[in-house]
């Protein structure tokens, strides 16, 4: 215990706050998914984002690794034993409040005789949450999950 919290004090700021946020948000979207449902857990999430881009002095890339750790730290040491569903929703909110568009994505596959479902987020085509595996043994929906139907005229 004592590790993970000077691992943590060694942070910069920034990724301390992501940590945070991660921490609050996966218990809250682990309740609201069980309470309100995909739709209306996504559709909050989307309308607390804030219209443009945050400024940010790092690159895309960086802050996309930054803030995958701090999503998969608060998932290993919080409460909330989140799953990929809710670990996932939660990366692309805060990917989305740091101005990366990095899109949510559903997939399926079969295995002895049962039906899987998995859920990831991807940048520059790539799993960001899930490992390399994901994708090639996860057959994803056509369409990405980054906006709702009916969203968009």
């Amino acid at each position: 215990m004592w590790e993970a919290f000077q691992r943590f004090r060694a942070l910069d700021r920034k990724a301390q706050r992501v940590f945070g946020r991660a921490a609050i948000l996966l218990p809250w979207v682990k309740l609201s998914l069980r309470l309100r449902g995909f739709k209306t857990t996504k559709a909050l999430l989307q309308a607390k984002l804030r219209p443009g881009p945050v400024a940010s002095n790092r690159d895309p890339a960086e802050s996309v690794h930054m803030v995958t750790r701090m999503v998969g730290a608060a998932a290993h040491y919080g409460m909330a034993r989140p799953n990929c569903l809710e670990q996932s929703l939660v990366l692309w909110y805060l990917l989305q409040s740091e101005g990366v568009t990095a899109p949510l994505r559903i997939g399926v596959r079969k295995l002895q005789q049962k039906l899987e479902a998995h859920a990831w987020v991807e940048f520059a085509g790539a799993p960001l949450n899930q490992g390399e595996w994901t994708s090639p043994r996860y057959a994803a929906f056509e369409s990405e999950f980054s906006d709702l139907p009916g969203e968009n005229p």
